[in-house]
């Protein structure tokens, strides 16, 4: 599957949005960024199940958006090889219903997707237009949502990698924690990737769909690291910020096979955002973003002045 992402004006300007997935880090960030003049209605599952086609089909013509921003997932990659049919109905079939929806309402669809559309093998980072090849259940289900999504009239599909937000579950959260109650983490070294803050990536979403882009494209913050580095470097600005406790915690490089999972994560899950960045221009470093985030957020240890 490859299809290259285009940008051209869309001759219509964007004044209401609907954002599926609220509560999670992207969809509010999404909200968070939107441009002052757009209107934006943003529903959790609670308000919209978007595996209900007849739901779906209602709400947008109740709310006749000029853009829909789908954000709901299940990206519980391990549970998802066990639960393939949640997984598939929300990173699939749901995306279907809304690439309908959207069509019959004369919508964009914008879709989030993710670097486990790839196998992780290759030596180069993997342009819009590389042949997919998931590993798991999550990247075949996610594979299938873009499939889904482009059926849409100028749809948007924006892949991403290794999102965190100062809210919610996220590996950043997860190592502060971790780090705080143990002495020593044991974290991977040799998956390869990008980290991307939640806010960086919801304002290239903007950007992308302002300028009226169509077709798939990348989007991470600068940079590569493993979840090694990623890990060190969180350790690092929470000292900074003046959590001694975390600041001291050991970070211990482990290979993929000392930690086996359920699913295949992909080794080498770099993007290619030169389209993108050409576009609507580049992210900054991933090390800045993540300063950015933690000086956000609330954790145990961190200076009350910092």
């Amino acid at each position: 599957m490859g299809d290259r992402g285009d940008l051209r004006m869309s001759g219509r300007e964007v004044r209401r949005a609907l954002v599926t997935g609220m509560g999670g880090q992207l969809s509010r960030e999404l909200v968070a960024t939107a441009r002052e003049g757009v209107e934006v209605c943003a529903l959790g599952m609670e308000a919209l199940d978007i595996t209900d086609r007849e739901a779906v089909r209602r709400v947008v013509r109740e709310q006749s958006p000029d853009v829909i921003l789908n954000a709901a997932a299940f990206t519980a990659v391990d549970l998802a090889e066990k639960e393939s049919e949640v997984a598939d109905r929300v990173n699939h079939l749901a995306v279907g219903y809304l690439a309908e929806a959207a069509s019959e309402c004369g919508a964009r669809l914008v879709h989030v997707s993710t670097d486990y559309v790839f196998d992780g093998l290759s030596p180069v980072p993997y342009l819009p237009e590389h042949a997919t090849s998931p590993t798991s259940v999550y990247g075949r289900t996610k594979r299938d949502g873009e499939i889904a999504a482009l059926r849409a009239a100028d749809a948007l599909v924006v892949r991403t990698a290794w999102v965190y937000a100062p809210h919610g579950k996220n590996f950043v959260a997860t190592m502060l924690r971790l780090m705080h109650e143990r002495d020593e983490v044991w974290v991977v070294a040799d998956q390869i990737g990008s980290p991307t803050s939640a806010t960086s990536l919801a304002t290239a979403i903007w950007s992308l769909v302002h300028a009226g882009a169509t077709g798939i494209h990348h989007w991470t913050d600068a940079g590569v690291a493993s979840w090694y580095d990623f890990a060190v470097a969180i350790r690092e600005e929470a000292r900074a910020l003046g959590a001694v406790k975390i600041g001291l915690a050991r970070v211990t490089p482990i290979r993929t096979v000392d930690y086996p999972t359920p699913a295949r994560r992909p080794a080498m899950s770099v993007l290619s955002k030169d389209a993108t960045w050409a576009a609507i221009g580049p992210a900054r470093h991933w090390r800045e973003e993540l300063r950015a985030v933690l000086a956000q957020m609330e954790f145990p240890g961190r200076s009350a002045d910092s």
